[in-house]
């Protein structure tokens, strides 16, 4: 989440970017409550795609599982 004075600035996307562009990893993964369709539609523009729904806990919202590759990892 980003403080209200610092949303539409583009800083959440530079924020993503900068933590997830030193990772070795071929993917990066995560989860949407899936009760929020407009935070889903923001990170599908963003290059991630729904794979799945999980409940981590009988308590907990349902979500979406969104993946999307790194640049520059090849993914086999």
């Amino acid at each position: 989440m980003v403080r209200s004075k610092w949303r539409k600035t583009g800083l959440a996307d530079q924020l993503h970017t900068t933590l997830v562009a030193p990772r070795p990893e071929p993917l990066t993964v995560l989860l949407v409550d899936t009760t929020h369709p407009r935070v889903q539609a923001l990170y599908e523009t963003r290059g991630y795609r729904k794979v799945g729904e999980q409940q981590p806990f009988a308590d907990s919202p349902l979500y979406a599982v969104m993946v999307r590759g790194l640049p520059g990892v090849q993914t086999v």
